[in-house]
């Protein structure tokens, strides 16, 4: 069964968040809250937590999991960024965008896109995935939490744990999240080309 842990949307208790950076540190696999959706997530190392991922959202090798990061510095660490994506990508953090990157020697082979060796990365603007990241001192691999079959991402911490209660390990609910997904945005050629459009707004991005 998944543990439950409710938290303050805006000044989450760090007790418990420590007791959920414990659990991910312990190759936990865990649902959490974003500023765009929940998402799935897990320790950057923790193979069997990607592939847990992978299952319960039905996703194959090509798709992008993404590295969720406290901060520029530490997004810097896995992703190549010329002068000009730089200071694209740091205009448009904290915020709900998703960007795909070459990706650095930090990044285990597996987390790559098979063909082209990119990554995806966002910072996040929610405190709840704040404080965790801050707890962690790594990223969370992650992904947004719509299972096969549905239409949008689960709002209700409840509803994930009812649904999730035996594939995942624990549920961080801090209130209803949005059900838009984060607007990706792939860098990988160096021009920006818009994947998905989400909760960011694209148009800072267009051509």
């Amino acid at each position: 069964m998944a543990k439950y842990f409710d938290v303050h949307p805006d000044d989450p208790q760090p007790r418990t968040m420590g007791q959920v950076a414990d659990l991910v540190r312990r190759d936990g696999l865990i649902a959490y809250p974003t500023d765009s959706c929940f998402a799935l997530g897990c320790r950057l190392g923790n193979k069997d937590g990607m592939d847990r991922i992978r299952e319960i959202r039905r996703l194959d090798s090509g798709h992008h999991l993404t590295l969720v990061c406290r901060d520029f510095a530490q997004l810097g660490q896995f992703v190549h960024l010329g002068n000009a994506v730089f200071r694209a990508v740091k205009s448009a953090t904290p915020g709900s965008y998703t960007f795909i990157l070459p990706a650095t020697k930090e990044v285990p082979r597996r987390l790559l896109h098979p063909r082209k060796k990119t990554v995806g990365v966002r910072i996040p603007d929610h405190p709840v995935v704040q404080a965790l990241l801050d707890e962690l001192g790594e990223p969370l691999l992650s992904s947004t939490l719509i299972l096969p079959g549905d239409d949008e991402p689960m709002t209700q911490g409840w509803e994930i744990k009812e649904r999730l209660d035996h594939a995942i390990d624990a549920v961080v609910d801090s209130g209803d999240c949005g059900t838009v997904p984060t607007t990706v945005v792939d860098f990988s050629e160096g021009e920006p080309q818009i994947v998905r459009v989400g909760a960011g707004d694209p148009a800072r991005f267009a051509q």
